[in-house]
């Protein structure tokens, strides 16, 4: 390889302005043939991976029916999969009114791995999102609008409603006093700790409210997570001091969504409540809540090979900048010579340009391509909007793109083309790969790989417990701030790289 040559322009000064050097750097890129088949090999990867996992999912579930596909996934009123299975002691409500109550005591019972094979493993207590409260729904249909005020196993009270709201109240400090209360389309929630001094957790407005609603006293218990699976919990509440507000009917006792064994008529962990006196022990399992992992096969998990599919895009972006080929170095020279900020931006939105194209033809075939496959084999989905669909597959362009421009600013910024590599496969494949398998998912918080929340079809909700892992749809952080944190590193990168460039412009090559 020849000694660094500064580059010398042939058009007059002033005339290396960004539209020239962007043609410039265009035709430098699209004449060679190995970047080409590097992004080309990016699309295979990427597509082979995730048409891979579409076409080996099948799903069956075990029904009243025996054993067959699993039916569609539950979906609120929002269009948001959800789970709705609780114990629910209730009356019809006509019109406006509330109810009050007293949680004296709850407890639970969680299964834990067996120490002993075959011999289940069943210890007293309560999970986090153990839930126990007031609730007032349209009907007793899954799925259908409600609000509750509640109290958790260890999120003190709150009041959630339709499936996707969680208000947070105050912690729990022994019993605690709710009160539900409906006027209009209005529901109210408030709670208190002697019966006497009462404070607002949230309303929410359930537009469209039947005259008759039903209202009453629900417990419901989410499983225990381990070994990235839900086992059995449940939990039981005590109710006393109840006290009704427009309705005057006998209690009613529905085991809302309780699934049947293979038999077809044996309940699978049935609910239940006792009377004793004035006071209701309701006993439930399931959750009201999102679906998050047994809502459906996800669609960005059609994007799983995402990562490996990067590696090829960060190399052509990195050999871009430190080919030899090129004649252009990044460098403070005479009058007439590039600007070295120019240059690199120049390079850094050809670049980013070229590998935005090739993460959108990527997502572009896989996610509606895998998805389709899904369906024909049967598989349930999660539902995804329009909206959220062309999210995923332009966000994972615009993630490429990002990841892209960061490998050329540490290119320009090491001025080694192999150092360069292994730094931009250690920030942002690395970590992805690493929070695939559960292990340390804070990464995706802090490092580029965070760029890949993007992607997430399905969103992380704060009071549903998942395991830690991509592969249940786990992101630490929001679409978009997930994003954010891969263009700040590439936009740090390129200002660093620039900075260096003009105070020690490189005499060796870049290489």
């Amino acid at each position: 390889m020849s000694s660094f040559t500064p580059y010398r322009s042939s058009r007059r000064a002033g005339q290396d302005r960004l539209p020239q050097l962007l043609r410039a750097e265009w035709t430098t890129f699209r004449t060679a043939r190995g970047w080409a088949l590097a992004l080309a090999a990016s699309v295979l990867v990427t597509v082979s991976l995730g048409l891979l996992i579409a076409g080996g999912v099948r799903s069956t579930c075990v029904t009243g029916k025996g054993e067959g596909p699993c039916p569609a996934p539950l979906v609120g009123p929002d269009g948001t999969a959800v789970r709705d299975k609780y114990y629910f002691v209730h009356q019809p409500l006509n019109g406006n009114g509330s109810i009050t109550a007293r949680i004296s005591d709850m407890t639970g019972q969680i299964r834990l791995p067996d120490a002993v094979p075959g011999v289940r493993n069943i210890k007293e207590g309560v999970v986090p999102w153990a839930k126990a409260g007031l609730l007032v729904r349209q009907s007793l249909r899954q799925g259908t609008p409600y609000a509750a005020v509640m109290l958790t196993g260890d999120h003190g009270v709150r009041m959630q409603y339709n499936f996707t709201h969680d208000v947070p109240g105050g912690p729990h400090n022994g019993p605690q006093w709710l009160r539900l209360a409906r006027s209009g389309d209005t529901i109210t929630g408030y709670e208190s700790d002697d019966g006497k001094t009462w404070t607002e957790v949230g309303a929410a407005k359930l537009t469209g409210l039947p005259e008759t609603v039903e209202i009453g006293l629900f417990a419901t218990s989410p499983g225990v997570l381990w070994d990235m699976a839900q086992a059995f919990a449940q939990a039981t509440a005590t109710f006393d001091q109840i006290t009704l507000q427009g309705a005057n009917g006998s209690w009613r006792r529905d085991d809302v969504g309780v699934a049947m064994e293979s038999d077809g008529t044996t309940p699978h962990h049935p609910g239940g409540a006792v009377e004793s006196g004035d006071r209701l022990i309701v006993t439930g399992g399931g959750d009201i809540g999102p679906a998050t992992v047994e809502g459906g096969v996800r669609a960005d998990l059609m994007l799983i090979g995402g990562a490996v599919g990067l590696i090829p895009v960060l190399v052509a972006a990195v050999t871009f900048l430190t080919a030899e080929r090129q004649r252009e170095r990044i460098r403070t020279g005479p009058p007439g010579e590039p600007h070295p900020a120019r240059l690199l931006a120049a390079k850094a939105m050809v670049v980013g340009a070229v590998a935005f194209v090739t993460g959108l033809v990527s997502s572009g075939v896989v996610i509606p391509v895998g998805l389709a496959m899904l369906r024909a084999n049967q598989n349930p989905i999660q539902p995804i909007t329009p909206e959220t669909e062309l999210r995923v597959i332009v966000g994972y362009a615009a993630l490429t793109a990002a990841a892209a421009v960061l490998a050329l600013g540490l290119a320009a910024l090491v001025r080694r083309g192999i150092v360069a590599i292994g730094l931009a496969i250690a920030l942002v494949v690395v970590p992805y790969l690493l929070a695939t398998a559960g292990l340390a998912p804070w990464l995706l918080m802090i490092t580029p790989a965070a760029g890949f929340a993007i992607t997430q079809s399905v969103p992380t909700f704060a009071y549903v417990d998942v395991d830690p892992s991509l592969l249940v749809g786990y992101y630490p952080l929001p679409p978009w701030a997930g994003l954010a944190v891969t263009c700040g590193y590439s936009v740090l990168a390129l200002g660093a790289a620039t900075a260096v460039h003009r105070r020690n412009p490189p005499r060796v090559p870049l290489a």
